[in-house]
């Protein structure tokens, strides 16, 4: 008798707890799960992405992150957007050296291109990586001084008062409560999707392109140590990141007044380091470096041929800094150069899904 009273206990149980769920299901809100869409190339030479547990990917969460990012609303004066300084048809950077916020006043380095942040295994984000995840770097840009000049509480109220938007934040996160952490989720979602990786090398390493003699050669001065010596920075045809995503000083200045990563750390040893930027899109990314100082590929390519400067901090991976660069000559430049360009995407700058929704 004891064990049936239990087991009606127990059945009972059951019965309330399935009834809850379907009050879950009638009442509350899903969102529509995403898979990234992950190239063949990525899938198979490198790990998977990082997508946060407490920030999944969502059909909703892109959605309103794709909203978000292009909507001057997020500035104080309505007039900038993430788009503003992170422009599709140049794979989400700024042509401009320096971006313009609101009020005129421009930065002091180059705006970062947007694609592949998924794999950053680091985690680690800006030229300096005083970001922590995408979602942290989507924090600074809105009220930084210098850029939107906002603060999020008048974002929060801008959006809450849109009647578009608290439909579409109930839609991906189940509450029309808008504040900052649900916007950098959502833009962070969509930030992620934007992924490059069809280009021509890309085809070449599928088999369904061949490479040029000279885009060959190029290959082949980016991998050799004693010529390009790219490959240590900027990884070789295992890695289609074309970035390790580590701080180096690569030979830039005698000294620092832009510290990089050590002004974030501290440590003198990392004054002048920067994260090394992927190699894909560069025909799209004019102009180079953290400051934007060169305008050229021809120009970064000179750099570390013959332009290479002595500092304390200096990367020993620029071991010929002695000799002011690897000493390339016109013919290898020029190679090198075609085999760079064969890294860019032309699908990923015109792909509709990373365009303006409203």
């Amino acid at each position: 008798m004891k064990r049936s009273l239990a087991y009606i206990f127990i059945c009972g149980l059951m019965f309330v707890s399935c009834a809850d769920d379907q009050d879950d299901n009638v009442n509350g809100y899903t969102a529509t799960p995403l898979e990234l869409e992950i190239p063949p190339l990525f899938a198979e030479k490198i790990l998977p992405p990082v997508i946060p547990e407490d920030n999944p990917q969502t059909v909703e969460g892109v959605a309103l992150g794709r909203k978000l990012f292009f909507d001057k609303k997020l500035s104080a004066d309505n007039t900038l957007a993430c788009a503003g300084c992170h422009s599709q048809a140049n794979a989400f950077t700024d042509p401009r050296q320096f971006s313009i916020g609101i009020d005129g006043i421009a930065g002091t380095r180059n705006s970062m291109p947007l694609f592949n942040v998924a794999w950053n295994y680091n985690e680690l984000f800006f030229w300096d990586g005083r970001a922590t995840s995408v979602e942290n770097q989507a924090l600074a840009p809105v009220t930084d001084p210098i850029e939107m000049h906002n603060t999020w509480s008048q974002v929060a109220t801008t959006l809450q008062s849109d009647a578009r938007y608290p439909v579409m934040f109930e839609d991906a996160f189940g509450t029309q409560s808008i504040d900052s952490v649900l916007v950098t989720k959502a833009i962070a979602q969509f930030i992620r999707t934007l992924i490059s990786g069809n280009s021509k090398f890309d085809r070449y390493l599928a088999g369904t392109e061949e490479l040029s003699p000279s885009e060959l050669s190029g290959l082949n001065i980016f991998l050799d140590e004693n010529r390009g010596d790219c490959f240590h920075c900027h990884g070789n045809p295992n890695n289609p990141l074309w970035t390790d995503n580590i701080f180096h000083n690569n030979g830039l200045d005698e000294f620092h007044e832009d510290r990089g990563r050590g002004g974030v750390t501290g440590d003198p040893r990392e004054f002048g380091t920067f994260k090394t930027p992927s190699l894909r899109n560069l025909e799209y990314t004019a102009p180079y470096m953290h400051d934007g100082r060169f305008a050229t590929i021809d120009e970064v390519i000179n750099h570390y041929s013959e332009g290479l400067v002595y500092s304390e901090t200096i990367d020993p991976l620029m071991k010929k800094v002695d000799e002011g660069g690897v000493g390339l000559t016109p013919e290898e430049k020029a190679d090198l150069k075609a085999f760079l360009l064969t890294l860019s995407d032309p699908e990923f700058i015109s792909n509709p899904d990373f365009q303006d929704p409203n």
